[in-house]
C-alpha cells in the first residue's frame, strides 16, 4: 500500500475496527452514526441554507460562508492541518489530513460545496435554500448535489471520534459546478494527493434503497460541423432547386450519424453490452421524461445505450428562427454536437472517428467542415483490489444487500485528474443521493434514510480497508 513514513503515526485505539477473525464490530459504528444523525442533519440543513452558487454571478460572501462552515465542521471531526488551496480561477479548496496509523492505508475523500442556481423558484414546492422535509426526504438546492456527500465525510470521521483506522486526506472544492483551475491541478502536485484509495462522493444510487458503486463514466467530446455554400442568402423562388442549401447539407450530414434504429453509425466507436446494474425501460422513461407514446431510440440493453456505448446529440444549430424566416436559401449553417463514448475508448481516437466520418460526407456534393472542441476522457474503475472488496462489504453491511455496479453517461473530469495524480490508488464513486433526486432541477431532494446508510457505509469502509491493509 502507498505511504511514506512521513504520513504514518503510531497505532491508536479508536474503539472500532475489524479483527483478524473478520468479525465486524460494525454495530458500534452504526450506533455511533445513528446517535449523531440529528446533529448531522441539522448541520446539513444549515449548509443548504447558504446559497453557495458558483459561477460568474456568484456571491463571494456566500461561498466564503460555506467554506468557513466546513472548516469548522471538519476540524471538529478531527481533521488536521486544515488549509485552503487557492488557485486563480477557483473558489477556496479545503485541504486537510489525518495521518495514517502505522501500516494502515490512506484514503482521499473528495466532494464539493458549491451548487448550481435554483432557477425558476416558482417551480419549487418550497424555497430552494430553506431545507424542507416531506415524506422522509429533505428538499432544497444542494441537498443531493452534493452537500449531503460533504456531510457524509464529516459523519464518517465522527464515527471514530476523529481517529479513524486509516489515514485520511480531504479535498473539498467550491467550483465544481462552474469549472475552474482545480480540474487540471492534481497531476501537477501528486504528493499532495498520494493515497491508496480515492472516494469521490459525487455520485449515488441507481435507484432508492439499492447500494451502488459507480464504476464507469463515458468520455465526451464536442464537435462543430458547418457548411458554407453561397456568398450570401439568395431568394429561394429565384434560385431554389439549383443553388446549394447550406442548412440542408448540414442536416443530411447530421442524419448520417445514426442508422434507422437510432444507433450511432460511426464505425470504430466502441459499444459493448453493459454487465452491471441498469435501468429498466420504465425507469428510463420516468427519469428522462419520455411519454408512453414516444419510442426509445437505439437497440440493445439500456446500459449499452446510455453507459457503455456511444451517443451523439445535436445540442445547437445556427439557423433562422421560424418567426424570422424569409424566402431565402441559407448560405451558411453550422451545428454543435455532443459526443459520448465508451469509458475505455481513447478520447482523441473517438473524436477523430467522428470528425473523419463527417468530413467524408458530401451531401449533394457539398463539402463540410468538422472542427474539434473539448475532449473529456472516460473512466473505468479497476474493481479487483482491497478497496473495492472493503467497499462491497461495507455497503452490503449498511444496506443489508450486496451493492451493484453501475455507470453514468455523464463525465466527471476530476476523476481522471485525481487518478492521474495517484495512479496506484483505487477510485470509488459513491454518494447519498439517487437517480430520482432531480439534481440541478426544481425540488432537488435527499432521502434521509439513504443519507444515514451512506454515512454508515463509508465509516465501515474505513474499518474494513484498515483490516485488509495490515
Amino acid at each position: 500500500m502507498h505511504g511514506s513514513k512521513a504520513h504514518r503515526r503510531a497505532p491508536h485505539a479508536s474503539g472500532f475496527g475489524y479483527g483478524s477473525t473478520g468479525v465486524s464490530n460494525g454495530d458500534q459504528i452504526r450506533e455511533r452514526v445513528e446517535a449523531d444523525m440529528p446533529r448531522l442533519r441539522t448541520e446539513l440543513e444549515d449548509l443548504v441554507r447558504i446559497p453557495s452558487v458558483s459561477g460568474p454571478d456568484q456571491d463571494d460572501a456566500q461561498i466564503r460562508r460555506a467554506y468557513e462552515m466546513l472548516v469548522e465542521l471538519f476540524a471538529g471531526a478531527g481533521l488536521q492541518s486544515i488549509r485552503s488551496l487557492d488557485l486563480p480561477a477557483s473558489n477556496p479548496i479545503l485541504l486537510g489530513e489525518i495521518p495514517a496509523p502505522d501500516g494502515a492505508p490512506t484514503v482521499l475523500l473528495y466532494s464539493h460545496y458549491d451548487v448550481v442556481a435554483a432557477g425558476d423558484e416558482s417551480k419549487w414546492d418550497s424555497p430552494p435554500f430553506e431545507p424542507t422535509e416531506r415524506g422522509g426526504a429533505l428538499f432544497g438546492r444542494g441537498t443531493a448535489d452534493t452537500k449531503s456527500n460533504v456531510m457524509v465525510h464529516v459523519g464518517a470521521l465522527r464515527a471514530f471520534a476523529g481517529r479513524p483506522p486509516v489515514g485520511i486526506k480531504v479535498v473539498i472544492e467550491g467550483s465544481e459546478e462552474s469549472g475552474g483551475d482545480f480540474v487540471d491541478y492534481p497531476p501537477t502536485d501528486p504528493e499532495l494527493f498520494a493515497c491508496d484509495a480515492i472516494v469521490i462522493a459525487d455520485a449515488g444510487a441507481v435507484r432508492p434503497g439499492v447500494p451502488t458503486l459507480t464504476v464507469a463514466l463515458r468520455g465526451t467530446t464536442k464537435i462543430v460541423i458547418e457548411a458554407e455554400t453561397l456568398d450570401s442568402p439568395k431568394h429561394s423562388g429565384q434560385f431554389g432547386g439549383a443553388a446549394p442549401d447550406a442548412l440542408l447539407a448540414v442536416i443530411h450530414a447530421i442524419a448520417s450519424l445514426h442508422d434507422s434504429n437510432g444507433d450511432v453509425a460511426v464505425p470504430g466507436l466502441r459499444r459493448e453490452p453493459w454487465s452491471g446494474e441498469s435501468y429498466t425501460e420504465q425507469e428510463l422513461r420516468e427519469l428522462a421524461g419520455v411519454d408512453a407514446g414516444q419510442p426509445l431510440v437505439g437497440t440493445g440493453d439500456i446500459g449499452s445505450r446510455v453507459w457503455s456505448g456511444p451517443a451523439i446529440t445535436v445540442t445547437g444549430m445556427d439557423v433562422v428562427p421560424v418567426r424570422d424566416a424569409v424566402n431565402a436559401i441559407p448560405a451558411r449553417a453550422r451545428a454543435s454536437l455532443d459526443v459520448r463514448f465508451h469509458p475505455e475508448q481513447d478520447a482523441q481516437e473517438a473524436q477523430r472517428l467522428v470528425i473523419d466520418f463527417l468530413a467524408a460526407q458530401r451531401p449533394f456534393g457539398i463539402k463540410l467542415e468538422a472542427s474539434a472542441g473539448m475532449v473529456g476522457t472516460g473512466f473505468a474503475a479497476q474493481t479487483g483490489g482491497p478497496a473495492y472488496a472493503a467497499a462491497s462489504e461495507a455497503w452490503e453491511s449498511a444496506y443489508g444487500t450486496p451493492p451493484v455496479f453501475a455507470a453514468t453517461g455523464g463525465s466527471i473530469p476530476l476523476v481522471n485528474a485525481l487518478a492521474a495524480a495517484a495512479p496506484e490508488a483505487e477510485v470509488l464513486l459513491i454518494g447519498a443521493c439517487d437517480d430520482y433526486a432531480n439534481i440541478h432541477g426544481p425540488n432537488e431532494r435527499l432521502l434521509l434514510d439513504e443519507f444515514e446508510r451512506t454515512v454508515i457505509a463509508e465509516a465501515e469502509f474505513f474499518a474494513r480497508l484498515a483490516a485488509r491493509g495490515r
